[in-house]
C-alpha cells in the first residue's frame, strides 16, 4: 500500500489545537491548572525583577526610610516560597496523577483505532513507521505540547505585562529589543522543519535497529541465536543500523547546530549586550532621565521580554513546528478509514449454511501480481475442507478472505447466498472461529487465552482444552497464569502445548465455522491423530476448513483443494485425489516415502 500523500496536511496551530482539544477532553482539569500554575509561578518572579528591585533600588539610592526596605524585602520572599510551594502542592497532589490519566486515555484512543485497523495496513512498511511513531511519541505529544502551550500563554501573559511597565518608563528599549528579534523569526520555523524530519528518519530507523534488539531478548530466538551461530551475523548487521542512525544524527546535528550558534550570538551580543546596553547607559549616566532603579528595571524588562519574544517566536514556533509533525501523524492514524466495511445487516451465526466462493481475485497492495486468481468452488454445510498446497499457493490468503481480514480485489463470497460484504463485519467474523499459523499465547490465565475475553464458562473451558488433547497439569486450574509478562510465577509452556490452548479457542467458541491454519504444526504424530479424531467427532455439526502441510491429516477430510500459484489445480477427497496420480498424489507419496525412511 502506498503512502496516502494526498490528505490534507493540517497547519501547525490547527495540529495544536487538535491536540489541546484531545487532552482537554480526557482532562480539562489538568490543561487549565497546568496554564493557570504556570502563569502564577512564573509572572510574580518576572515582575519582582522589574518592579520589586526599581523599588528596592530607588528607596536605597534616595534614602529612603530602612522600614520599607525591609517590608518590600519581606514582600519579595514571601511572594517567591508562596509561590514556589503552592506549585510543589499542585504538582504532588494533583499533576502525576492526571497526566498519568491523560497518558493512558491516549493511549487507550491508539489501541482501539489499531485494533480497527484492515490487516493490509500491516504490509505498508511507511505506514507502520507512522503507526509506531504515532503510538510512541503519544506520550511526548502529551508532555511537550501541555509545556510548551503553557509556556506560550505565560510568555504572552510576562510580554503583556513587563510591556506596560517598560513603556511607561521607555518604549524605545522595547522597539530595541523586538527589532533584534523579529529578524530571526523564519529561523524558529525553518530549524523546527529540519527537527522533524531528523525525527522521521530516525524513527524509520530505529524500527529497523529495533527488530535486532527483539531478536536477543524474545525467547522464541534464543535457541537458534545460542546454537546456530548467528550472534556475529546479527551483532553485524546491528552494528551497520547503529551506524546508520548516528549518520543521520551527524547530518542533522551540524546543519541545526550553526543555525542555533548564529542565532543565539546575533540576538543576544548584537541586540541586548551592545545596542540595548548602550542606549539605557547613556540615558542614565550621560543623560540623567534614568534612575538607578530605572536602569536596572528596563534592562531586567528588557531581558524578560527579549526573552520571552523570543520563545513566542523562534523557540515556541520551533518547538510547535517540530511538534505538530508528530501530532499530523498522530492525525493521519486516527483519521484513517477502513477498506473492510460493514454492510448493512446482521449476519445470523446459527447452523452452517453453503459457503459459495465466486471467481474470486486478490492481489496484495502493492504486488504485480494476484495472490490468487479466478478461484471458484462451494462448501456444504458441515463439510469438512482441507487446503494444500506449496508455500506462497494462496492458502492463507484464502482464508483470510474467508474472514473478511481482506476483501477480494475481484468476485465474492457468499453464506447462504448472501454476500459477506452484506454483512457487519463483527457479526460475519463472530460466526467463525480461527486458529492461525502464527497464533499467539497472551499474558493472561488458561480461561482468558481460551475464552479470548475476561468472563468466560470454567467448565467449556475445560471441555475445549480436554477435545484440544490439553493434559498438563494446572496448578491454579483455568485461573493459571501463562506466561511471565504480568505474573513473575507464569506458566511457561512447550510450543506443542501452546498450540493446543490455540486449538482448544475453536472448540470452546460456539459457531458454525472454523478455521484452521496449521493446526497439528507443532503436535506429535499421538496428538495429531488424536486432534484428527476429536475434530471429526466434536466438530460434526459444524464446517471446518483447514490448511495442513501435513497430508496425513487431509486424508480425513470430505475434500481437497489443492492451489497452486493462486488457482485451485485438483479437487476431490484424498482416495479420488490419490486415483488421478496428480500433483496431490505426488506431494502424498513423498511425504508418505520419507515417514517409512524415518521409521526404517
Amino acid at each position: 500500500m502506498k503512502k496516502n500523500n494526498n490528505k490534507t496536511k493540517h497547519s501547525m496551530v490547527s495540529n495544536i489545537f487538535y491536540m489541546l482539544k484531545l487532552m482537554f477532553k480526557i482532562s480539562p482539569a489538568l490543561v487549565v491548572g497546568e496554564i493557570a500554575e504556570h502563569i502564577l509561578k512564573t509572572l510574580p518572579g518576572k515582575l519582582i525583577s522589574v518592579i520589586g528591585l526599581k523599588y528596592i533600588i530607588d528607596e536605597v539610592t534616595n534614602g529612603g526610610d530602612v522600614k520599607n526596605v525591609v517590608i518590600g524585602i519581606a514582600a519579595i520572599l514571601l511572594i517567591l516560597v508562596v509561590s514556589e510551594v503552592g506549585n510543589s502542592i499542585f504538582f504532588e497532589l494533583f499533576v502525576h496523577r492526571e497526566r498519568e490519566k491523560l497518558d493512558l486515555g491516549i493511549q487507550s484512543t491508539l489501541y482501539k483505532k489499531a485494533a480497527q485497523l484492515d490487516l493490509s495496513k500491516y504490509d505498508d512498511p511507511g505506514y507502520y513507521s507512522d503507526f509506531i511513531l504515532a503510538v510512541e511519541m503519544s506520550s511526548d505529544n502529551i508532555k511537550y505540547i501541555l509545556q510548551n502551550v503553557k509556556y506560550y500563554v505565560g510568555e504572552i501573559i510576562s510580554f503583556l505585562t513587563i510591556s506596560a511597565v517598560l513603556l511607561t518608563i521607555d518604549p524605545v528599549c522595547l522597539l530595541i529589543v523586538l527589532t533584534s528579534v523579529a529578524i530571526f523569526i523564519p529561523v524558529g520555523r525553518y530549524t523546527g522543519n529540519l527537527m522533524n524530519k531528523r525525527r522521521t528518519e530516525i524513527t524509520e530507523k530505529h524500527r529497523k535497529g529495533d527488530y535486532f534488539s527483539r531478536l536477543f531478548y524474545l525467547r522464541d530466538y534464543a535457541g537458534e541465536i545460542r546454537t546456530g551461530g548467528l550472534f556475529g551475523l546479527l551483532d553485524r548487521r546491528f552494528s551497520e543500523s547503529a551506524d546508520d542512525i548516528v549518520s543521520t544524527q551527524d547530518k542533522y546535528v551540524k546543519k541545526i547546530d550553526k543555525i542555533f550558534f548564529v542565532q543565539e550570538t546575533s540576538v543576544q551580543v548584537i541586540g541586548f549586550m551592545l545596542a540595548l546596553t548602550l542606549y539605557i547607559g547613556y540615558r542614565t549616566l550621560v543623560t540623567g532621565d534614568m534612575t538607578a532603579g530605572d536602569f536596572v528595571a528596563t534592562f531586567n524588562g528588557a531581558v524578560q521580554i527579549g526573552g520571552g519574544v523570543l520563545y513566542l517566536t523562534v523557540y515556541g514556533v520551533r518547538q510547535f513546528t517540530e511538534r505538530s509533525g508528530m501530532i499530523e501523524k498522530y492525525r493521519v492514524f486516527m483519521a484513517e478509514q477502513s477498506r473492510v466495511l460493514d454492510g448493512k445487516t446482521a449476519a445470523q451465526s446459527g447452523k452452517p449454511e453453503k459457503i459459495t466462493v465466486k471467481n474470486i481475485s486478490f492481489s496484495y497492495t502493492g504486488s504485480d501480481e494476484d495472490a490468487l486468481n479466478g478461484i471458484s468452488f462451494e462448501i456444504e454445510p458441515c463439510e469438512k475442507i482441507a487446503l494444500v498446497g506449496y508455500n506462497g499457493a494462496g492458502k492463507t490468503t484464502l482464508t483470510n478472505l474467508l474472514l473478511r481480514l481482506y476483501d477480494v480485489t475481484d468476485g465474492s463470497i457468499e453464506i447462504g447466498g448472501t454476500d459477506i460484504r452484506d454483512v457487519t463485519v463483527e457479526s460475519h467474523r463472530a460466526r467463525f472461529s480461527a486458529v492461525f499459523q502464527d497464533f499467539q499465547i497472551f499474558g493472561a490465565t488458561v480461561g482468558e487465552n481460551v475464552a479470548l475475553e475476561k468472563d468466560f464458562d470454567e467448565q467449556r473451558v475445560l471441555d475445549a482444552l480436554r477435545k484440544a488433547g490439553f493434559t498438563k497439569e494446572l496448578p491454579n486450574g483455568v485461573n493459571t497464569v501463562l506466561l511471565r509478562e504480568f505474573d513473575d510465577d507464569g506458566l511457561m509452556l512447550s510450543g506443542g502445548e501452546q498450540q493446543k490452548i490455540a486449538i482448544a479457542r475453536a472448540f470452546y467458541k460456539d459457531c458454525p465455522y472454523i478455521i484452521l491454519d496449521e493446526p497439528s504444526a507443532n503436535l506429535d504424530p499421538v496428538s495429531e491423530y488424536e486432534l484428527n479424531k476429536a475434530i471429526s467427532r466434536e466438530c460434526d455439526d459444524r464446517t471446518v476448513v483447514f490448511i495442513s502441510h501435513r497430508l496425513s491429516t487431509t486424508r480425513h477430510a470430505d475434500r481437497i483443494l489443492m492451489l497452486e500459484n493462486g488457482r485451485i489445480i485438483e479437487s476431490g477427497s484424498h482416495d479420488e485425489l490419490m486415483k488421478k496420480d496428480g500433483k496431490y498424489a505426488y506431494m502424498f507419496r513423498l511425504q508418505a516415502e520419507k515417514y517409512e525412511k524415518t521409521s526404517e
